[in-house]
């Protein structure tokens, strides 16, 4: 089953008298329970492509749907319900609330989910075992300022999950941190991709990530130009035809 369909998607930014576009025609689908990883360089159009996954912006023409639903032609209000239950941001520079300890952070999203009908009993708890699962149990009282920057990551993956979305969106997850703590923070993700099934998609510069990957994506200038991973070869292969020989 797919969980994203991308369909001819473009998105142009007007700038000036000038007009940019940063997705030029974007073809997509990502399985259910994928650990995707959109890889290019700055400028390629990582981000916008993120975006629109989330729900945070709207392609300027296309069809985008997430978990079977058409979503380019909803409003504000239903797009805000599809971002706060469907799916989870772990942002590249934290986002954490300063004035709020671990355990508040994560609880918060919760706290908005008017839908969910969740005691304040049953939110504490789920919270308080997304923490241990990030492995950090015991700091459930610190203030994001009295943590480490691969602390902070975990926090951030935490709260991402606390929601069970069906989808994980990860922009630069590792770009602030050190090589090691970066390769923890990705191990960390993948065993929560694989145990509790849910979907990432997260876009980096770093080429060490992708040994992580079930699939990456690689983007420029606004066009996928390369897919590998499995079903991949296949595909492109396909696209590509057979060799030709030479002629003399």
């Amino acid at each position: 089953m797919n969980i994203i369909e991308m369909k001819s998607i473009k998105k142009d930014y007007p700038l000036g008298e000038t007009v940019v576009h940063a997705l030029r025609g974007i073809d997509l689908d990502v399985e259910e329970g994928g650990f995707i990883s959109i890889i290019g360089p700055s400028g390629s159009g990582k981000t916008t492509l993120l975006n629109i996954i989330g729900c945070i912006d709207i392609p300027s023409a296309g069809s985008v749907k997430i978990g079977g639903e058409e979503i380019t032609s909803l409003d504000d209000r239903r797009l805000t319900n599809i971002r706060l239950f469907k799916v989870g941001f772990i942002f590249q520079t934290f986002n954490l609330i300063p004035v709020l300890n671990l355990l508040e952070n994560v609880e918060f999203p919760l706290l908005l989910m008017k839908e969910g009908g969740l005691t304040k009993g049953e939110i504490r708890k789920r919270a308080q075992k997304c923490i241990e699962e990030v492995g950090l149990g015991s700091f459930m009282d610190h203030r994001p300022a009295e943590l480490s920057g691969g602390q902070r990551q975990r926090v951030a993956i935490a709260r991402a999950l606390v929601t069970k979305p069906q989808i994980v969106l990860a922009d630069e997850p590792t770009a602030n941190l050190d090589s090691e703590t970066g390769a923890t923070i990705l191990s960390l993700m993948k065993h929560l991709n694989e145990t509790e099934k849910t979907t990432f998609v997260f876009s980096t510069h770093d080429s060490d990530v992708l040994k992580y990957a079930s699939q990456v994506i690689k983007i420029r200038d606004g066009h996928i130009i390369d897919i590998d991973g499995p079903g991949a070869a296949k595909k492109m292969k396909k696209k590509a035809g057979p060799a030709k020989r030479g002629t003399r």
